[in-house]
């Protein structure tokens, strides 16, 4: 009897714990998803979103070379071609240009009407699938709109589409919304035109991929060059209020593709955008939040309402239970639980020990003894069959060490535990904290026909950088290794692993390395670009800080498809260049000394983005250090020598001996404090002034060569021609021809 009730009583217990437990993980995992599922499907609304109108973005663009080609082909052709060129054809003309036009009509079914505009015989002959067609005059003409975008073509480009709306009965009732190619033949010299064919391309034909869902509560809009906000239904310009006008031009205009919530129309909606097309148009679209979230909110209702349902339930009938528990078994379970603990702990201490020690490769792995020592701690990995290993290396890991010291431990052993779980059903799994950011896991290949591809070691891995950020709000970045069965590889094999590891640096965090992939960059010859890190020495000690940023970044990134001691060298290269220039700089400005910069290692950096911001951090200190000099007299004779330059290049006698002159100076001094302070020469720096202003005023002005190089200080045009060659590669004229073609 005694048995059957302290049964009762444990299983009370246990009943309780489980109606909390399941009830409390419902309610918390349920706000959890929610917010995670909110956000899927957000970024899922807004890739379908991106994909439908990135396609009619497309369909409008390509349009844009259909209504060209169409257009040059009623140019060339020669029964078209009378009704634009002549000023009176006659009746058998007319029939047989409309004839044409109405065949171009006809095998494209995305075209509305074809206008062609004589302007000499103020004529408009019109093929339309709607409204008028024929030969109109001006005054006849139901859509006078087209009249003012040709009066006025200077405000739009050839080929670029023009979204509008005109009438296409005499009573204007019914309108047509279209884009208008606009092709027009050489200006005369009054700026009017000779002639000019106009193509209307159906909207509803463009826009079809989205307007076709009647379901959706979803609405698209255009948003083109000139800033107008058009519905893709009607193409009518929108009416917005001060807000609508204020997130459209601050969040979407000229942005990359992405989404945000905001209120249109009084309601809380999803914006989703892409980016600019080759138009430069963006195309919208708008879904009232309410109609993202409906089947989430749902979800969540029904969730909570069951978990409320569980929690009544349980309590009730764990009460009812309870009150028949009398025996005191807290205390016999406590004390086995403390004994279970100081046994798994040590047991587990062991173990970690051991695989660690055969992964250094501090103990042979081969001998029978070590594998029966195994088996009795608990570990049932076998080395002699097909294995792969995988590093996981905590990512920020100075950071939380130095943040969460106390707590590092048990996160590791919650990381080997969600990697064990993961991973448990498809491997045999075993963890080994490294003592250091990285946790390794062996596995097992169970079935080696299915863990050929890299899809399902990539996915369980994703699964486990996603749960350990979800749950301990800590990111991982996982590298695995090819699969192998031979036991005496497993140190070597964690060797190619951890050098992998490193390629973080450019792969970034939470990435998911190959290793394979990474081994094939040993195959890869390094040579160091000498050429660029004297130009960076040049850039650094002349100042110029963004120019010596770019070089920076551009000698560390060069090595990312090299293997990493590559990395290594080039940053250790670096360093020792970094040093000698800033030690340079500060002998020759006579800044105060200082201690040697510390510049951090390789070892201590875990991405790219961290490297450069501690060297450009350093950079930028001894720009402000320089910019406190910027005060003293060298920098100001500096200054006047530009401003000379700057306001007498164009007399053709300035030089060096007439600044030294106007400065009561000698030439031999300036003209070497000129070149330690800017890395130029005087004589350069006017050149190229002059050089700067030639090209101004071959691009901007109709002047002769001879009377640019007079203008701008050159004795004779020859020596204006010489000099620009050599500068440039091209003559002066050559220039003004490329630039005006």
């Amino acid at each position: 009897m005694s048995e059957v009730r302290t049964n009762r009583a444990l299983y009370s217990k246990l009943l309780i714990s489980i109606t909390l437990c399941i009830s409390l993980t419902l309610i918390g995992s349920t706000l959890i998803y929610y917010t995670y599922y909110i956000k899927v499907e957000k970024t899922e609304a807004f890739r379908s979103d991106l994909r439908n109108l990135t396609q009619t973005s497309s369909e409008v663009v390509n349009m844009t070379g259909v209504a060209q080609s169409l257009s040059f082909q009623i140019y060339r052709n020669s029964t078209i071609s009378k009704i634009v060129f002549y000023d009176k054809p006659d009746i058998y003309d007319v029939t047989s240009a409309m004839s044409e036009l109405g065949n171009y009509l006809n095998s494209m079914p995305y075209i509305e009407s074809i206008y062609v505009y004589n302007p000499d015989n103020e004529r408009v002959y019109i093929a339309s699938s709607h409204g008028q067609n024929g030969v109109f005059n001006e005054k006849e003409l139901e859509d006078q709109g087209i009249l003012y975008i040709l009066d006025h073509y200077q405000d739009n480009k050839p080929f670029m589409p023009i979204p509008r709306i005109y009438p296409s009965n005499e009573k204007r009732r019914d309108k047509v919304s279209s884009y208008t190619f606009l092709c027009f033949d050489s200006i005369g010299w009054d700026r009017s035109l000779n002639s000019a064919v106009i193509v209307n391309i159906s909207a509803p034909w463009i826009n079809k991929e989205i307007t076709k869902d009647i379901d959706s509560k979803s609405t698209t809009f255009i948003l083109e060059d000139q800033g107008k906000f058009l519905s893709a239904d009607s193409l009518a310009e929108l009416d917005l209020s001060t807000d609508e006008h204020k997130w459209i031009q601050e969040q979407i205009k000229g942005s990359s593709a992405g989404y945000f919530i905001a209120p249109f129309k009084g309601e809380k909606s999803l914006v989703s955008f892409t980016s600019p097309d080759d138009l430069n148009w963006q195309y919208v679209r708008i879904t009232p939040y309410d109609e993202i979230t409906k089947h989430t909110d749902d979800i969540r209702n029904a969730t909570l309402l069951m978990a409320f349902v569980i929690i009544i339930a349980g309590l009730v009938l764990s009460q009812v239970v309870s009150r028949r528990l009398y025996i005191p078994i807290d205390r016999i379970v406590n004390e086995m639980n403390v004994l279970e603990t100081e046994k798994r702990n040590s047991m587990f201490t062991i173990k970690q020990n051991m695989l660690r020690d055969f992964v250094l490769g501090l103990k042979p792995l081969h001998t029978i003894q070590q594998v029966e020592k195994l088996r009795q701690l608990g570990i049932h990995f076998t080395f002699n069959e097909d294995y792969r290993l995988v590093l996981l290396r905590i990512d920020n890991y100075a950071e939380y060490r130095e943040t969460r010291s106390s707590y590092l431990l048990a996160y590791k052993f919650a990381i080997m535990n969600i990697a064990s779980e993961i991973c448990g059903q498809t491997y045999r799994v075993e963890t080994v904290d490294m003592n250091d950011d990285g946790i390794l896991i062996l596995l097992n290949i169970i079935d080696p026909i299915e863990d050929t591809a890299t899809e399902l070691i990539e996915t369980l891995l994703r699964q486990i950088q996603q749960a350990c950020f979800d749950y301990l709000k800590i990111g991982l970045t996982s590298t695995y290794s090819p699969i192998d069965q031979n036991p005496m590889q497993l140190n070597q094999l964690y060797k190619q692993l951890r050098e992998a590891s490193n390629h973080r640096l450019f792969l970034g965090h939470g990435s998911i390395i190959n290793a394979n992939s990474i081994s094939v960059l040993k195959s890869n010859v390094y040579h160091y670009p000498t050429e660029k890190e004297k130009k960076f020495t040049e850039a650094l000690m002349s100042c110029k800080t963004e120019e010596a940023r770019q070089y920076f970044s551009d000698i560390i990134r060069g090595t990312e498809h090299f293997p990493f001691h590559a990395v290594q060298l080039a940053v250790s290269r670096l360093s020792l260049t970094v040093k000698d220039i800033i030690s340079n700089i500060q002998k020759r400005n006579q800044l105060h000394s200082q201690a040697e910069p510390e510049l951090p290692s390789i070892e201590a950096i875990e991405t790219i983005s961290e490297l450069e911001e501690a060297y450009f951090t350093l950079f930028s200190e001894i720009q402000e250090k320089l910019a406190d000099k910027k005060n003293s007299k060298q920098h100001e004779l500096i200054r006047q020598i530009d401003q000379k330059i700057t306001d007498s290049y164009m007399d053709s006698n300035l030089s060096l001996n007439q600044i030294a002159d106007a400065l009561n100076m000698s030439p031999i001094y300036i003209s070497r404090l000129y070149k330690q302070q800017t890395m130029s020469s005087i004589v350069d720096v006017i050149l190229e002034v002059r050089m700067r202003e030639v090209c101004s005023l071959l691009e901007n002005t109709d002047l002769s060569v001879t009377a640019v190089a007079e203008q701008c200080g050159f004795t004779s045009s020859s020596y204006l021609h010489r000099m620009f060659k050599r500068s440039f590669g091209i003559t002066p004229t050559d220039y003004r021809r490329t630039k005006k073609s």
